[in-house]
Formats: C-alpha cells, sequence, structure tokens
C-alpha cells in the first residue's frame, strides 16, 4: 500500500484538494461525485465533526460507497435525519445555517459566477442547459462556496452567458447590491490543472497553486481572462497518505473516482 500511495490520478488530488476547504465541524451541502468525495474526506481526516447533508432531505449521511444521486438510497442507513428539499433549503440554507456548498457548472466565470442554463444567447442558445436546480439557493445563501471545474477555455469564461448562480456577479459590492446576505460568496474554485482563489478587493480569481505535472504559463494559457498570479504562487500539495487511505480504502474501494478521467479530468 504505501509504494500505491506515492501515485494519484487528477481527480483524487482535485478532491483532496475540495476536502482541505472543509473545516471541523462545518455544515456542508454536498451533491454527488467530487462534492461528496471531498466532504467524506475530511470527516474521515482533520474535520471528523463536520456535517454532511444533500438537498434532497437526508442530513448527516453515512453511506458505504459513493453515491450515485442525491436520492441514492446508500445515503438512508445510518443518517440522522432524512427530510425533505424544504428542511434542506428552507430550515438550514436560508436560516442562514450552511457554512459550505459545493458547485460546479458549464461555465465558470472570473467572479465565479456559474451558468448552468444556456450557451449562447439565451432566446436562441447554443445549448439549452438543465438549469439551476438546488445551484442558486446555494451559491446565494452559504457562507462559502466551493467551485468545481475542468479548465479550459470553453468552460472558463470571462463573462458567462447566463447567470444561473451568482457568484462575485460583476465586481466588489454586487452581492449585497443585490440583497444577498454579507460575508458569502465563492471562495476557490478548484480545477483539473490549478486552484484560484478571489481577490478580497476585486472579487477576481486569481492563481493560487498550480498543480503537479501543469504550470503557471500553461494555467494563463488556458483562461480566458488575463488572469492574475499571486505573488506566492506555488505547486499544489500532492494528496497527503491519509487523504488516500480514506478515499481508497473506506469512500471509493471500487475506485469509481476513475470514470472522471474519461470526462477529461486530467
Amino acid at each position: 500500500m504505501p509504494a500505491l500511495l506515492n501515485t494519484y490520478i487528477k481527480p483524487e488530488l482535485m478532491a483532496c484538494c475540495g476536502a482541505r476547504e472543509i473545516r471541523d465541524r462545518e455544515l456542508v451541502i454536498v451533491g454527488t461525485g467530487f462534492p461528496t468525495l471531498s466532504a467524506n474526506i475530511a470527516k474521515h481526516t482533520h474535520a471528523p465533526g463536520a456535517v454532511l447533508m444533500q438537498e434532497s432531505g437526508v442530513y448527516d449521511a453515512q453511506p458505504k460507497r459513493p453515491a450515485l444521486s442525491v436520492g441514492d438510497p446508500c445515503l438512508n442507513p445510518g443518517a440522522a435525519m432524512i427530510g425533505g428539499l424544504t428542511d434542506i433549503m428552507g430550515s438550514f440554507l436560508q436560516a442562514g445555517r450552511v457554512d459550505v456548498g459545493f458547485l460546479s457548472g458549464s461555465q465558470v466565470d472570473r467572479f465565479g459566477n456559474i451558468n448552468t442554463t444556456a450557451i449562447g444567447d439565451y432566446h436562441q442558445p447554443r445549448s439549452r442547459l438543465p438549469g439551476s436546480g438546488g445551484a442558486n439557493p446555494i451559491g446565494s445563501l452559504a457562507r462559502r462556496v466551493i467551485i468545481i471545474a475542468l479548465h479550459d477555455r470553453r468552460r472558463l469564461a470571462e463573462r458567462v452567458d447566463f447567470i444561473t448562480t451568482p457568484g462575485y456577479i460583476d465586481g466588489p459590492g454586487a452581492r449585497q447590491r443585490c440583497g444577498l446576505p454579507p460575508g458569502t460568496g465563492p471562495q476557490v474554485i478548484i480545477t483539473n490543472k490549478a486552484v484560484l482563489r478571489f481577490h478580497p478587493e476585486t472579487r477576481e480569481a486569481y492563481l493560487a497553486s498550480y498543480h503537479p505535472g501543469n504550470s503557471v504559463e500553461e494555467v494563463r494559457e488556458n483562461t480566458p481572462w488575463d488572469l492574475r498570479v499571486a505573488e506566492d504562487v506555488h505547486e499544489t500539495e500532492p494528496p497527503r497518505q491519509e487523504e488516500l487511505r480514506a478515499l481508497r480504502e473506506v469512500l471509493d474501494p471500487h475506485r469509481m473516482i476513475a470514470f472522471y478521467e474519461k470526462r477529461g479530468y486530467v
């Protein structure tokens, strides 16, 4: 096993990066895939008191395998509560109790806005997408949002074609002008090439770290805006042994995460 832990695939690194954003005893709303893997890695390493919930109504799930959907029956055994959508969106999210939300989208822009509605003109789109689901209230009301995205010029945008889920909208003060709770908004964009964070004054995403095997130049070339680079930019820390053990031995022993390599997360 120790030799195996010296190697990893890019989706595993991304899941570990997401886990590191979660603090102990935080309330985290997750979906499937990276969010639930990241949150459970955190629970099995540095944040054992973190509580996970799905927008479907499952609170403090204890799944024995990665869930295939937010309504997967594997989430139910051992859960502290099996409620409904209104319990999660009303009693927790709208009440301001959710610390972290995980989101992804077909387009993500430099201010952390997410598009899952339409590519191109809204009335005559090149592609019609599935819409918000619970992403808009999560992005609007969770204290911090972690965004997972593929890093290329098609999925990242200087400006999304449609704002399904607000990030910092068009810059400083925009969330407050729209009536969203103070102190909320996206914290980080984790891609298959880098970790982007948001400048506290401009609210624009900048390069904080680049993943092993990538470079600052490659990341900037694949970003459709003039990506600023942090003065202390560095290589992303590889997965730690305890993170990989939790992922491979407890959470995903059948290596379902390898599916993401086929979807371009390399």
